[in-house]
């Protein structure tokens, strides 16, 4: 994984109490297909989050996508996604990462450490984000990750058309909890 770009460290990131802004958060994946020759691209429509900062500037939270509202602007295809083959949406309605620790360090990158549970099975994810532009009223993480869909049971691979890792881009923006 690419080292992450230097940025600021957090110092306006308060303990407390944090909720995601799904307007301004994106999650997106891409993943070859057809030998390798196309590129599958698409995102979530439906996300939602919380946290919790920590008075020594650690973090813990979830993020939790709505499997249904995946959105690859191929009607067919996300029908396919959403069935039994794929994320199973009728049985398994989300796809939940719970970061059990997030540790900012002194270049401002966020080290994120947690599990990541689709379709009934939870693996552990580690992975490091960046904060560009934390202020006292809200933060964004972006990161880019690549899971392994066999990792959590997603194995249609008819004649062997799709292989390899899945690139998932997230940038989820967090503001201070209200109330």
């Amino acid at each position: 994984m690419p080292e992450p770009a230097a940025t600021t460290p957090l110092p306006a990131v308060q303990p407390g109490a944090w909720v995601l802004d799904p307007a301004r958060t994106r999650v997106r994946l891409q993943h070859k297909t057809m030998w390798g020759m196309v590129t599958v691209k698409g995102g979530f429509t439906s996300v939602d989050g919380e946290g919790e900062v920590l008075p020594d500037g650690s973090a813990s939270g979830t993020l939790t996508i709505d499997a249904a509202s995946v959105d690859t602007g191929h009607a067919k295809r996300d029908a396919h996604l959403r069935s039994a083959d794929f994320f199973d949406t009728d049985r398994h309605a989300t796809l939940v990462f719970t970061a059990h620790r997030a540790t900012p360090d002194p270049r401002g990158a966020v080290e994120i450490a947690g599990e990541l549970t689709v379709r009934g099975t939870t693996r552990p994810l580690a992975f490091t984000a960046t904060a560009p532009g934390a202020t006292a009223d809200g933060v964004t993480l972006t990161a880019e990750l690549s899971v392994d869909p066999a990792d959590f049971g997603l194995t249609w691979n008819k004649l062997g058309m799709m292989k390899g890792q899945t690139a998932i881009t997230v940038e989820a923006h967090f503001i201070r909890g209200r109330g």
